[in-house]
């Protein structure tokens, strides 16, 4: 059996007796993407950090899956309906917005998020150090690194005076942070930024068109796991339209994207499964501090620069953690 289609049994709650629900903690895992889009990688990560705790899935403890297939707007009664199955804990890695819907929907059940935004300045923590309430979790440096993509594009094609930039208005807490730290960025860099709204594949199509009409020289993504959803259909356009394109995951560089930029998945979601544990065994989330995840990777497709007629600089390709041919 493939490891897909293994991990993937175990995300079917239907698998799962109820009487065995019964018998063992239950933790509600909500993700506003699919489950088809999310690395097989990321989710054993999250399971490998439960184990780390003594949790085994399908053995002392079972997982309730919930996906809104890259629709925020199914979040809130996915939240709901976990509550209402008085799940032990509620998993939001990688998504802002699903964590406000949890935390929307329950003050009591415990939450464990990894997302990008500040969870201070939005209201799900008092303070990294002691959240004092039911939420914690871990953070990417999600701001710097969007900055900091911008600044890998504008290395790798100079000449791009206007960059477009991909975001989710239907994510706004996310969304207005990252243009808000991307705008002072630009204009350090002496580059104009073309704002793009796309929450459905309609409007990535029109995304995409508006680009070209406008001359933009190169796309940047913001992360934003509607945009994870339809990373093949991203990467398609950038193709068909030849236009440089930058995300934060290694995946979308993989698909055939210019290159990428962000946090380790893998450690975050290692982090995520880790926390839940200790809070199924007895640890308060307003106890536990919010951690931080510090790894990222920079990954170079050559392949795609290519075909796009480009040369990464050879001070980049040095600092790249990967680089596929």
């Amino acid at each position: 059996m493939r490891r897909r289609e293994f991990i993937a049994g175990l995300c079917t709650p239907l698998l799962w007796p109820l009487a065995a629900h019964a018998a063992m903690p239950v933790i509600g895992f909500l993700h506003a993407a699919s489950r088809a889009s999310l690395a097989d990688d990321f989710l054993a990560a999250y399971l490998d950090g439960l184990s780390e705790t003594g949790y085994i899935e399908g053995q002392n403890v079972a997982i309730e899956y919930r996906w809104a297939e890259g629709q925020n707007d199914r979040l809130p009664a996915l939240a709901a309906d976990l509550v209402r199955r008085q799940v032990a804990v509620i998993a939001t890695p990688n998504g802002t917005a699903a964590t406000l819907a949890a935390k929307a929907a329950t003050q009591t059940i415990p939450i464990v998020f990894f997302i990008g935004s500040d969870p201070v300045s939005i209201g799900l923590v008092s303070s990294l150090n002691r959240p004092g309430g039911n939420v914690t979790g871990a953070v990417t440096l999600s701001v710097e690194t969007t900055t900091k993509r911008l600044e890998l594009m504008h290395e790798s094609v100079p000449a791009a005076d206007l960059i477009a930039v991909l975001v989710n208005p239907a994510n706004p807490v996310y969304t207005e942070s990252q243009v808000r730290a991307l705008e002072p960025a630009a204009r350090v860099l002496g580059v104009r930024l073309l704002i793009l709204n796309a929450s459905n594949q309609s409007d990535i199509e029109a995304a995409f068109a508006t680009l070209v009409r406008e001359r933009s020289g190169a796309l940047l993504i913001t992360g934003d796991t509607f945009f994870t959803t339809h990373q093949d259909q991203i990467v398609a356009l950038a193709a068909r339209y030849a236009v440089p394109t930058v995300e934060q995951t290694r995946e979308f560089a993989m698909a055939g994207g210019l290159m990428s930029y962000g946090a380790d998945y893998q450690d975050a979601f290692h982090l995520v499964g880790n926390l839940t544990g200790r809070i199924l065994k007895g640890e308060k989330p307003a106890d536990l501090p919010v951690q931080q995840a510090t790894k990222v990777k920079l990954v170079l497709n050559m392949k795609t620069a290519k075909a796009l007629g480009l040369t990464f600089p050879i001070a980049l390709l040095g600092r790249a953690d990967e680089v596929i041919e």
